[in-house]
């Protein structure tokens, strides 16, 4: 059946196609090696922290394909990352030896001829202002994923490798790969601003229902095969620009309280998960001790962003245009079937711009250096805050990643 000689539609023979599918599989489950490390496939989960363009495809308002968002990355250009640069899941790939952290699912699912093959090769399904519970982010940003629904993206992924490789082979697969998992922030986020649903609900009370439906998520990635979890919890959220810009500069006690207490019960939900599942094993990231010194790692701005708007450039996102809601009739814009058709062909990502009389220019205030800041803009943190983090979830100790880091839990 192949059309290598023209006289057949299929490029390769069924027969191809599962010696191809074989051999990916004995590659991905020998492990990459680089330096006699073991590199081991990434599933990553999440929110802004790891999101690298899943909501690009969202009808959110929250995005960072649009400039100043990526001016440090490969030809300045915004992919969807929150950060000047790299973010946090792009860091601990790196520390594994991945040239390319996994792209998202969105995009992946968008090349369907093509799917199979890269899902082996890792995916990332983090969704910015996702979170744990279903409507954490809907209210203020709209559409967003939350933890719910890229468990479910993953169980297609999972239904797909046990198609390519039987069971036995998938059950081993999976249980080899890293899950990355970071989420919690928007949870209490929304419960402060009493957007989340459940603000009827007193701290503990809404502290018990996060920690309980986290429970049946990381227990469904279990179910699905998972084995190995990096876990990144809670930053201190009441220090970040879009808070202290309202409070005086001041960071917010009660929202850095929530956060440690956030870790607490995230640190007792694994240990318990890891007493009642068979070959559960887990890195749990301090990342509120990790940024309690940023001063340490060179970080020598730590409460104003480096991109934004206002008090402490905390008072909006790093957008250096905003795209009105009405246009001109006739004209063309990002939308258009030119550009559509392009981009779809380019992973989905918006690589193509226009001129439009509808983009309207905002004041923002843009930093010279951009890793002297520990905040990028008023939510996120920059490349270099991001490659701290990393470095420390990869070869930390005790007081930073527990009970063992990322590079013990794959060794």
């Amino acid at each position: 059946m192949t059309s290598f000689n023209g006289k057949n539609n299929s490029i390769i023979t069924n027969n191809y196609a599962s010696v191809f599918f074989f051999l990916l599989y004995f590659v991905a489950i020998l492990g990459m090696n680089i330096a006699n490390e073991v590199v081991p496939t990434l599933y990553i989960f999440g929110d802004s922290t790891f999101d690298v363009g899943t909501n690009n495809y969202l009808n959110s308002k929250t995005k960072a394909n649009s400039p100043y968002y990526g001016i440090d990355f490969h030809n300045s250009f915004p992919t969807g990352r929150y950060s000047n640069g790299l973010n946090i899941a792009d860091q601990i790939a790196r520390r594994f030896g991945y040239k390319k952290s996994p792209p998202s699912f969105m995009d992946l699912e968008k090349l369907q001829y093509s799917f199979k093959h890269n899902i082996m090769l890792g995916v990332n399904f983090a969704s910015g202002g996702s979170g744990i519970l279903r409507y954490t982010g809907y209210k203020q940003w709209g559409e967003v994923i939350f933890l719910e629904k890229q468990v479910q993206q993953f169980a297609l992924v999972s239904g797909n490798i046990t198609k390519i490789l039987g069971p036995t082979n998938a059950t081993s697969f999976v249980s080899k790969a890293l899950f990355l998992v970071s989420i919690g922030s928007s949870d209490l986020f929304d419960y402060e601003r009493n957007e989340s649903g459940v603000f009827h609900l007193g701290k503990e009370e809404n502290l018990a229902l996060l920690q309980l439906n986290y429970y049946t998520y990381i227990r469904k990635l279990y179910e699905l095969g998972a084995r190995k979890f990096g876990i990144l919890s809670v930053p201190p959220i009441g220090c970040y620009p879009a808070v202290t810009s309202t409070n005086g500069g001041s960071c917010v006690k009660p929202l850095n309280d929530f956060a440690v207490a956030f870790y607490k019960a995230t640190q007792t939900l694994l240990q318990k998960l890891s007493l009642e599942l068979e070959g559960f094993e887990y890195s749990l990231g301090n990342t509120y001790a990790m940024l309690k010194d940023p001063l340490a790692f060179g970080l020598n701005d730590t409460k104003s962003a480096c991109c934004g708007i206002g008090k402490l450039n905390g008072e909006g996102p790093c957008l250096k245009t905003l795209k009105q809601n009405r246009c001109g009739f006739g004209l063309l814009n990002e939308d258009d079937l030119l550009l559509k058709s392009l981009n779809d062909k380019l992973w989905g990502i918006r690589k193509f711009y226009r001129e439009d009389p509808c983009i309207k220019t905002l004041n923002i205030s843009l930093c010279v250096n951009h890793d002297d800041h520990l905040f990028w803009d008023w939510l996120h943190i920059t490349d270099r805050a991001s490659e701290v983090i990393a470095k420390m979830v990869f070869e930390g100790g005790a007081e930073f990643v527990f009970p063992k880091n990322l590079s013990q839990l794959v060794s």
